[in-house]
């Protein structure tokens, strides 16, 4: 297969949990790749107006092939012991499997790592594939740990930081957050590796907090 990510890099555009709206923007880079962002770090994106939708209809941008990557994946999945799905969907969450995308708070490459954590990791250079992918699913091995048995607290910490969920208690409430966090775990299922047996539960409570269970509510099979 070629390697379409060298010629098309478009950010993936995952369907919300709720109604919500994004101005997109996007510029064509001079190797002839498209980029798509709602957060523009860089002069040269345009405005390409709103989108907005629920579950039925979010706009679906074509995602970037993960083939390219695919011994990367799997070498650091074997390594830290996680699945190589749950690496594919946190990848196509983070950049689309972009690896040159940077986010408007200076998240790096393919599992957006920021500069103080890829310092932290010991990685060099977050825009070389390996180098990225190893240290980002270290950085993941190193949550996991930190929160056994809770995969959704894990992704919380991976995108919020390990403090945030440690001092909420759980999931933050930043919306970003929960957004993620919701997708990431879809794209899991996505994936192929959704387990009957294993049922994560979303609870809002009155005050607005989002919490993740695999506790069933009560009248819940």
């Amino acid at each position: 297969m070629t390697r379409s990510l060298g010629l098309i890099a478009l950010t993936a555009a995952i369907v919300a949990a709720a109604p919500a709206s994004a101005e997109m923007y996007k510029f064509k880079a001079p190797d002839g790749s498209t980029h798509f962002t709602n957060a523009p770090a860089d002069p040269r994106y345009q405005r390409m107006g709103f989108t907005s939708g629920t579950e039925a209809g979010w706009l679906r941008l074509p995602q970037g092939d993960p083939e390219p990557y695919a011994r990367e994946i799997t070498e650091a999945a074997n390594r830290y012991g996680i699945p190589e799905r749950l690496v594919t969907a946190m990848i196509r969450a983070e950049s689309g499997f972009n690896p040159r995308a940077v986010s408007r708070k200076g998240a790096q490459g393919l599992m957006q790592l920021m500069p103080s954590t890829a310092s932290v990791l010991g990685v060099r250079n977050s825009f070389d594939p390996r180098e990225n992918i190893d240290g980002g699913v270290r950085h993941l091995r190193g949550l996991l740990d930190r929160f056994p048995g809770n995969l959704p607290f894990a992704i919380a910490a991976y995108n919020a930081g390990e403090k945030a969920v440690t001092a909420y208690g759980g999931i933050p409430p930043y919306p970003e957050t929960q957004d993620y966090v919701v997708r990431v775990l879809r794209l899991y299922g996505i994936e192929g590796i959704s387990t009957p047996q294993t049922r994560i539960y979303q609870t809002i409570s009155r005050d607005g907090t989002v919490t993740y269970t695999n506790i069933p509510p009560r009248g819940r099979p």
